[in-house]
């Protein structure tokens, strides 16, 4: 009984830790289908940095449950409520822990220098691209979101021909 709670919150916790990236390759359904602003620039550096996991309290509670459980049946009646609250107690850090280091993402930090001269900073997890200083890029922002992706090529732009006539 034991190793199926634990199974089924560590498969918890890493689905929930699946959910939320800040990947510039992955789009959210909520901003599919919208206008994206679009700056070009001109990338300056960049540097792995790592974003902190999260801590919602889902896996404190998680580990809390499991470890009230657990240390319960330890013991006889007088010692399962000791211990089932010293296992509550430890399973709530350890899920806690659990969840930071599932939720932790390896990122970029972008600097960027625009074509008006203004400087930004975007991280972001790191994605298929690997952005070098000095190569051309686009800054999308959507939702108060901002993700930085290689320029695309510039071709000319087709010129109007009249349509053959028939006769």
């Amino acid at each position: 009984m034991k190793k199926i709670i634990l199974s089924t919150t560590l498969v918890a916790l890493a689905t929930l830790s699946a959910c939320s990236t800040t990947s510039p390759d992955v789009i959210k359904r909520e901003d599919a289908q919208r206008m994206a602003q679009i700056q070009d620039a001109t990338v300056l550096s960049v540097r792995t940095v790592t974003v902190d996991g999260s801590q919602s309290g889902i896996g404190a509670v998680a580990g809390g449950v499991v470890g009230g459980i657990a240390g319960s049946s330890v013991g006889g009646q007088r010692e399962n409520a000791i211990v089932g609250v010293l296992g509550a107690v430890a399973g709530a850090v350890a899920g806690n822990a659990v969840e930071r280091a599932t939720t932790r993402e390896d990122a970029v930090e972008i600097i960027v220098q625009l074509r008006n001269g203004e400087r930004r900073s975007v991280v972001q997890a790191k994605g298929q691209e690997n952005l070098q200083p000095g190569e051309a890029v686009i800054l999308v922002t959507t939702g108060g979101k901002t993700r930085v992706s290689r320029a695309p090529a510039v071709t000319a732009a087709p010129m109007n021909e009249p349509a053959p006539r028939k006769y």
